[in-house]
């Protein structure tokens, strides 16, 4: 590696938690390295959290990861242990003006590796060294190097501030309480902090669960995007095709029409033509024998006149009336007029339709899930009255308050025999079917420590008879189900279990916007504390539910609240 002309410092491969090299190194999902045993000793320290953090970079894991050593790295410090250090600091090791400088180094000074909070000095890796090595100083507190050292001392006092004053919420050291804050509430500045962390936790939390929410939210609305552009489109191409055909079929009518209405006049006309043809024929003749006749009456002589006459008295009379009957009535004026009145009867309907058709494109809507709502009175604006079925209790429970409380007993309950019953898990489902959205209250009493119960909602398929745990609240993909026991509480579907970060205390509430694929478990009290949040989709009508654990005491209760 010395070939290589690359300066490695011992800072690079140190343990954040022992600051010594690393042994039996571990890298975590963030990318840090540190001891294995340091490691577990750290995340033993958080069992009672239930969260595990990064030593160096603080980042949180849920559930508390399994750690494996890394080969690769665990060699190449060893190699680095053979070959020796980088012996001479270079350049960037020195401290600049924006680094924290090692308060013993005398000339230029380095960067400080660490500051200590009982020395109230930072020092660089080999002014650092007496921490590691003797005794008393590795009691000392170390920290990542901070300019801000002397903020921990008491400007009245001079001295190192380890306490807290909770009635005047600032720290102070172990004299002030003498004069200043004497008969307040105070505590050590490290039981404080493990308070304050707590809180910081649960408010970490909800901003992570919050920035899940957002995120399938904008998720939900990416697709919405895509699925109302693509039936815009999709409605566009067919409304066009539909009213194409329309106005070809309007156009193949007006075709039809012109048709028939020259077929008929070329017919009507043919009709005139003959007897116009016939009456000019007629005509003719007419004239003719009128001539004959004027050229009769000028003839002088009788007998002539006579002998004429009698040939011309031969020729047929008229067959001509004296009037031609035509009726103006009947020419096209009346399909003109037809015509019109198709079209103001489509004009009509089309006037009718049209408001429909603007009433359907109007509600066409994205169908946004509405907010969740936040304290406990907007809850009870959705509240659902509960009450058990006696046809699906377990014979281990009673049923009581309109069947509204259960109870978990010793001896078996008389109840007739159901296909519904729930055969050996004690658990009851609702009567009322769960749609919409919905919220109700579960309270839980119990006598010994080892008892609880699971707050459940479930499909009305779920197994009933048998002992499997396809029969039990959580332990399948037909159920969710907080289960909860003495100050924890671990959501669980389809076997898969989820820490929460605090207890149910003695009464929860359920919230479930069945459309919306969205359930929540919370604690009630003073204020709503979400325990846990489910995103899904639900293929079924949902039932409430409540089990009994097997540790459970007789006498132990669950019982579901009218709100008002």
């Amino acid at each position: 590696m010395a070939q290589t002309g690359v300066q490695l410092q011992r800072e690079t491969f140190s343990c954040p938690c022992c600051l010594d090299l690393l042994k039996d190194p571990v890298t975590l999902s963030c990318g840090h390295s540190v001891c294995m045993n340091c490691i577990k000793d750290h995340w033993d320290k958080e069992d009672d959290r239930r969260i595990y953090s990064c030593p160096q970079c603080r980042e949180v894991f849920t559930p508390r990861p399994e750690v494996k050593k890394s080969t690769m790295l665990a060699v190449l410090v060893e190699e680095l242990k053979k070959t020796g250090l980088q012996a001479a600091p270079a350049d960037h090791c020195y401290a600049g003006a924006e680094d924290v400088a090692c308060d013993v180094c005398t000339g230029r000074k380095l960067k400080a590796l660490k500051s200590c909070l009982v020395c109230l000095a930072s020092y660089c890796e080999e002014h650092l060294q007496p921490h590691h090595q003797s005794p008393p100083f590795k009691k000392h507190k170390l920290v990542e190097p901070s300019k801000n050292l002397q903020e921990n001392i008491c400007p009245r006092h001079n001295e190192v501030m380890k306490m807290f004053c909770r009635t005047d919420q600032q720290c102070i050291c172990y004299l002030c309480p003498v004069h200043e804050h004497e008969d307040h509430d105070t505590v050590s500045a490290a039981v404080e902090r493990k308070q304050k962390q707590r809180e910081l936790d649960l408010s970490l939390n909800e901003i992570q669960h919050t920035v899940q929410d957002i995120d399938r939210d904008v998720k939900v609305l990416q697709q919405q995007r895509k699925t109302l552009s693509l039936s815009a489109d999709k409605a566009v191409d067919d409304t066009d095709k539909t009213f194409t055909e329309m106005m070809r079929l309007l156009q193949k009518r007006s075709s039809d029409v012109k048709q028939q209405i020259r077929s008929q006049e070329e017919t009507e006309v043919k009709r005139v033509k003959d007897v116009e043809k016939k009456l000019q024929q007629e005509l003719t003749e007419l004239k003719k024998r009128e001539a004959e006749l004027k050229q009769l009456s000028l003839t002088h002589d009788h007998n002539q006149f006579l002998l004429n006459f009698r040939s011309l008295s031969a020729l047929s009379p008229s067959t001509h009336s004296s009037t031609i009957n035509v009726c103006p009535q009947r020419h096209f004026e009346e399909v003109t007029a037809a015509v019109a009145k198709v079209r103001s009867q489509l004009q009509d309907d089309l006037t009718k339709t049209w408001t429909n058709f603007s009433l359907a494109v109007a509600e066409v809507d994205v169908l946004l899930p509405e907010p969740e709502p936040k304290t406990r009175a907007e809850f009870f604006r959705y509240s659902q009255e509960i009450t058990l079925d006696p046809n699906t209790v377990n014979t281990r429970l009673l049923l009581s308050e309109g069947n509204r409380k259960v109870t978990f007993m010793k001896e078996d309950q008389s109840y007739s025999s159901h296909t519904d019953r729930f055969i050996y898990w004690c658990q009851v489902l609702s009567k009322e079917s769960l749609t919409g959205r919905c919220y109700w209250e579960v309270e839980w009493r119990g006598r010994g420590r080892g008892g609880g119960v699971s707050v459940a909602v479930t499909y009305k398929n779920i197994s009933r008879s048998g002992s499997s745990d396809e029969c039990s609240f959580g332990f399948n993909d037909k159920s969710w189900a907080l289960v909860c026991k003495q100050n924890s509480c671990e959501f669980v579907h389809n076997r898969i279990g989820t820490k929460v970060f605090d207890g149910l205390s003695s009464r929860g509430g359920v919230y479930l916007d069945h459309r919306a694929g969205l359930l929540s478990f919370y604690r009630v009290s003073d204020t709503m504390t979400l325990l846990h949040r489910v995103h899904t989709t639900f293929t079924q009508n949902l039932y409430a539910g409540v089990r009994f654990h097997s540790s459970s005491s007789s006498g132990d209760t669950a019982e579901f609240f009218k709100l008002k």
